[in-house]
């Protein structure tokens, strides 16, 4: 339970970080709510941590422009449980870790370490959101759909940071629910299950449906989405399109859930979350 010996390097600023990531095994740590205890059992073994946790400007969390939301990357789960104006933000956050966790660990760290098990993948790819990633070779915006490329993998390079997410307004009366079969001792999920729907004129127009805890990243269940956007949205409909929950996806299989037993979890959840966010 000792880390491999690293150095250690508490960035003044932003390009600063950056200017510290170039060259080597560098690690960002903010939190560290993830990585230190990696390090502690040598699955995860830097040459240096760079500390961005004192960068004011990776900080904040609030509307944009455009009506759309932004969220810094060193945003606590507890801020961003104070800021949202989102029901099922707040349950989703609610729900990770304890109080300890939510006020150290940070949005930005939670989607770099891309757990499979993670809620706030689910939560941010429902809600379409980008993330904002800066190296000392300019900045670029990636769709979180795509970003999570493997368990604890991401498209992110290792000179890059993440400074922020964004995203822009939700569709006219969408609403969204989180729902989560939760392991009883660590609260992660064997299944999460966020979805977002809005109707136009009797049927479906918008769905956003991501899945956590079941495959091997985060994902949005596609399937599910195509057979419910023109939908009635009936029970039916709902059962229908809930049956595609893991189409394509390879489901894990552990202690807590075999593959067969964790699949049709996530059939049943995407079902009560697309049933909740439509108000029943």
């Amino acid at each position: 339970m000792i880390p491999a010996a690293f150095d250690y390097r508490r960035a003044a600023s932003l390009d600063d970080a950056l200017s510290a990531l170039s060259g080597g095994d560098a690690k960002v740590i903010a939190g560290g709510m993830s990585l230190l205890p990696l390090m502690k059992l040598r699955l995860a073994q830097p040459s240096k941590l760079v500390d961005i946790g004192k960068l004011s400007e990776l900080r904040g969390d609030g509307p944009t422009a455009d009506g759309g939301w932004e969220i810094g990357a060193l945003t606590t789960y507890s801020e961003a449980l104070a800021a949202t104006k989102l029901d099922f933000t707040r349950a989703c956050v609610e729900g990770i870790g304890d109080v300890q966790v939510r006020n150290r660990g940070t949005v930005g760290g939670a989607i770099s370490h891309a757990d499979p098990a993670s809620d706030l993948p689910a939560l941010l790819l429902a809600l379409d959101y980008s993330a904002v990633l800066r190296s000392s070779r300019g900045e670029r915006t990636v769709p979180l759909d795509g970003f999570f490329k493997g368990p604890f993998e991401t498209d992110m390079a290792p000179d890059e940071i993440l400074v922020k997410l964004v995203r822009g307004p939700l569709p006219a009366g969408a609403d969204g629910s989180y729902q989560k079969m939760a392991h009883p001792a660590s609260g992660y999920s064997i299944v999460g299950v966020c979805a977002v729907v809005g109707s136009s004129g009797g049927s479906i127009s918008h769905a956003r449906v991501a899945v956590t805890g079941v495959g091997q990243v985060a994902y949005r269940a596609k399937a599910v989405e195509s057979a419910l956007v023109g939908s009635d949205g009936s029970a039916g409909a709902v059962a229908s399109a809930a049956a595609h929950a893991t189409d394509g996806q390879d489901v894990n299989s552990d202690i807590y859930a075999d593959r067969a037993y964790r699949a049709r979890m996530a059939e049943v959840y995407v079902r009560r979350a697309i049933d909740a966010a439509l108000g029943r």
